[in-house]
């Protein structure tokens, strides 16, 4: 596909689930400023002419490194009282991925997935042997106690209580609760790129991996489409969630907010599921679909104003986004 000139878009999320009755005026400003700043630092690099992979890496590494989402610094407990991350990045334009899986020292994530892309034969790379390769190719490792935060571990007490309680292991106000950071953006070059990056579901056990470094489910990106996912990572892999949309959007020319609303909100609730997403097609054109009381999110375009939204019932800018206009079928992808 040969792409014209095209404004560079950046578009972020910090997690579905968001529960009003919880945030508190302090915290709510904490994740708007921190959001701001993704975006931000993400934009600088596209007005730059960097490469959408390095606007992706350059928001992400920002949220990792804020303890207000479930990623890096802020990621929620294992039921052992462990912080396991995992962590995804895609270049939409060669296919290239990269990924990670239970690693507990690595400070940002997403560094050593984009690390596994570039400089390893690999797409992911998981545990013990992940943080090696991070040695290697000198990522930043830290003691495990780095991440711990209060509020995470006061979290897991509660489902550790449930737990003893004999509640169902999943309980469904823990699992909104998710916080996976996001981000997915086009370039000047008309490429784009996806990345994800979470601390996984808390008090999850028995080494659980999620959808968020699994490519084609939480994360996924390619010449006309990409997508990060937020919410109940089983169903996103069941579903191959984020592979779903993109495949709507390239290969069935669907919309990309009508594609995107098919996946997140009909075919992931009706199996039980919910969360939400962010995706960006190679027009600029964005949609932010989620199913839940509210979603951190977030995107920055050519005029480089940082739109931020976290409550489902707060304008967020992309509803006033036209719609591109109906692709020519006649032309090849």
């Amino acid at each position: 596909m040969s792409h014209a000139a095209v404004a560079p878009v950046l578009v972020i999320h910090g997690g579905a689930g968001v529960i009003r009755h919880d945030m508190t005026p302090a915290k709510e400003k904490a994740i708007r400023l921190a959001m701001t700043e993704a975006l931000r630092r993400g934009h600088a690099e596209l007005k730059a002419g960097k490469s959408a992979v390095d606007a992706v890496t350059a928001a992400l590494v920002v949220l990792e490194d804020d303890p207000n989402f479930n990623a890096g610094k802020g990621a929620v407990f294992t039921h052992d009282g462990k912080n396991e991350l995992d962590a995804a990045i895609m270049d939409g334009s060669t296919l290239a991925a990269g990924a990670v899986a239970g690693v507990r020292r690595v400070r940002n994530p997403i560094l050593l997935a984009r690390a596994v892309m570039e400089h390893s034969p690999y797409v992911m790379l998981s545990g013990d042997g992940a943080e090696t390769f991070a040695k290697e190719q000198g990522i930043a490792l830290v003691d495990p106690s780095y991440f711990r935060t209060e509020e995470r571990w006061q979290q897991l007490q509660k489902a550790l209580k449930e737990d003893a309680a004999k509640r169902p292991h999943v309980d469904v106000e823990t699992a909104k609760h998710f916080g996976t950071v996001g981000a997915v953006a086009l370039d000047a070059q008309g490429h784009l790129a996806a990345g994800t990056s979470t601390g996984g579901m808390n008090d999850k056990r028995w080494g659980r991996i999620g959808d968020s470094p699994v490519i084609g489910a939480g994360t996924y990106a390619n010449d006309g489409c990409a997508v990060s996912g937020t919410g109940w990572g089983e169903f996103y892999l069941r579903t191959v969630a984020a592979y779903e949309i993109c495949m709507k959007v390239t290969q069935m020319r669907i919309p990309l907010k009508r594609a995107a609303a098919e996946v997140i909100n009909q075919e992931i609730p009706s199996m039980g599921g919910n969360g939400g997403a962010i995706a960006l097609d190679a027009q600029g054109q964005i949609s932010i679909p989620f199913n839940t009381d509210g979603m951190y999110r977030g995107w920055i375009g050519a005029d480089g104003v940082p739109h931020v939204a976290i409550y489902g019932d707060e304008d967020d800018g992309t509803a006033e986004l036209p719609e591109p206009a109906p692709a020519d079928s006649t032309k090849p992808l």
